[in-house]
């Protein structure tokens, strides 16, 4: 150990197969890291801590099995798993400084964590730091796991736990608020509109339901595509083979995974194409982008139906949440609509990404594992906050505005087509025509018509009676 005074930090000297490197002594990582540190110094983003904890969960298994297996020695399975529950618990979250873009493979990330595994377990064990002893971060650490299977592996567990633990919760929540909208307004009928034109009445209500309905099945298909995700790479090794592990070493630590996970892993059935191609996030990410294309209807809606005070549509009113402008007192913005749907543009892009990147399988490995970790785990996160502000801070608080509603709903021409199947399709438009033209009513026109008498035309062109079918 040495002290540069130009940085006053202390350093020690480590080995690898390149030669010596400096790395500041307070840190757990190793010379690969430092070197990576350096080499792939590129953007602001870090790897994501989900996909750190991710691998450690593998590293704890890996060590349980290599021991019960008699291929790791009890103590150093011991201080390997202390130091993995460490990382998984973020307590190390400061030994990772890589950034996303670096190997394709992710290997400067798999052996981050080796690395930071093997000093902590070092340390615990009353050795150095840097020094590989008793505790090697591949021979022991890595043991029978390649980058190419664990960081797939890795991949599909931060999947999993964010998407059950955050974006699922989020959604549901969203869901639940949409149907109580569904109830309140069920009983408010309004203007329809279609081609952004005045349209037959429906029920504020059935306008929500169409919305709840949308973002029902975009998490059923969640949830479906969830089922692909649970399916792991581990135990592959290098190229799909599992050459260096032993037989049987896939099943015994996916089940160890799903003992520390809590979730349902499994094997994958064929390990060739999960080092190789990455279908299944690509499936999943394009639920994520159907339902990026759920919320932008959703939030945009909304957003137009709230739009006003005065000069709008006005028919609902949204939650005053702060200040909408610098200059104009008084103004208020849907400010939750437009953050819903920036997230949106995001996360369609993202998949954009994914797409691209899972294209890109070349022969017996995908080399571009880090960027689809990135932007799937991005999206998750993205849609599973905003969908929870948007819940709690907009859609909870939407009411309606009836007397905007019901001025609108009464000045509607196009409840003229409750008369076509009595007076006929022409009839009815001329009617709608002569109205809009005279500035009139609908009524004065079709009375003025000869067509139908007043009674009738009560009794027929009732809005309560036009949003069900007869």
């Amino acid at each position: 150990m040495y002290y540069n005074e130009e940085s006053h930090m202390k350093y020690r000297i480590e080995f690898d197969g390149i030669g010596k490197v400096k790395v500041p002594h307070e840190k757990y990582w190793g010379a690969s890291t430092q070197r990576s540190n350096k080499y792939f110094n590129i953007g602001d983003f870090l790897v994501r801590p989900i996909i750190i904890h991710s691998i450690a969960v593998i590293k704890k298994a890996a060590a349980i099995v290599n021991s019960k297996n008699k291929d790791l020695e009890t103590k150093i399975s011991k201080y390997i798993i202390k130091a993995a529950d460490e990382v998984i618990k973020g307590k190390l979250d400061d030994h990772f400084p890589l950034k996303v873009w670096q190997t394709g493979s992710g290997t400067q990330t798999n052996m981050n964590v080796n690395e930071v595994i093997a000093n902590k377990a070092i340390e615990k064990l009353g050795g150095k730091k840097g020094s590989k002893k008793p505790v090697h971060p591949n021979d022991h650490v890595n043991k029978s796991q390649s980058t190419n299977d664990v960081f797939p592996t890795a991949m599909h567990i931060a999947v999993a736990i964010e998407t059950k633990n955050k974006l699922l919760p989020s959604l549901e929540l969203l869901n639940k608020e949409l149907k109580r909208k569904v109830y309140q307004f069920k009983n408010i009928i309004k203007v329809g509109r279609t081609h952004l034109q005045d349209a037959t009445p429906l029920s504020l209500g059935q306008e929500f339901s169409g919305y709840q309905s949308q973002l029902e099945n975009c998490i059923s298909r969640i949830k479906n595509a969830l089922n692909e995700i649970y399916s792991l790479a581990q135990g592959g090794t290098a190229v799909g083979t599992g050459i260096n592990s032993k037989k049987g070493f896939d099943k015994k630590i996916i089940k160890e995974i799903r003992k520390i996970t809590k979730l349902p892993f499994k094997p994958t059935k064929n390990k060739f194409a999960a080092l190789a191609a990455h279908d299944e996030i690509v499936n999943f990410s394009g639920t994520l982008n159907t339902t990026a294309v759920c919320l932008m209807k959703i939030a945009n809606d909304i957003r137009f139906l709230g739009s006003g005070p005065r000069a709008g549509y006005s028919e609902i009113i949204l939650p005053a949440n702060e200040p909408g402008s610098s200059i104009m007192p008084g103004k208020v913005n849907p400010t939750q609509s437009e953050a819903v749907t920036m997230v949106c543009v995001k996360v369609i892009g993202n998949h954009n990404g994914i797409t691209m990147a899972g294209s890109h399988g070349h022969f017996e490995l995908n080399v571009f594992k880090p960027l689809i970790a990135h932007n799937i785990l991005q999206s998750i996160d993205l849609l599973a906050d905003s969908t929870k502000n948007f819940s709690l801070y907009c859609v909870k608080g939407i009411k309606a505005d009836k007397t905007k509603i019901k001025k609108f709903l009464d000045n509607s021409l196009m409840l003229v087509t409750a008369l076509a199947p009595h007076i006929g399709y022409d009839s009815s438009a001329k009617i709608a025509k002569m109205a809009l033209k005279n500035n009139t009513t609908l009524k004065e026109e079709a009375l003025n018509s000869g067509l139908i008498e007043e009674k009738d035309y009560d009794k027929i062109v009732d809005p309560k009676k036009m949003i069900y079918p007869e």
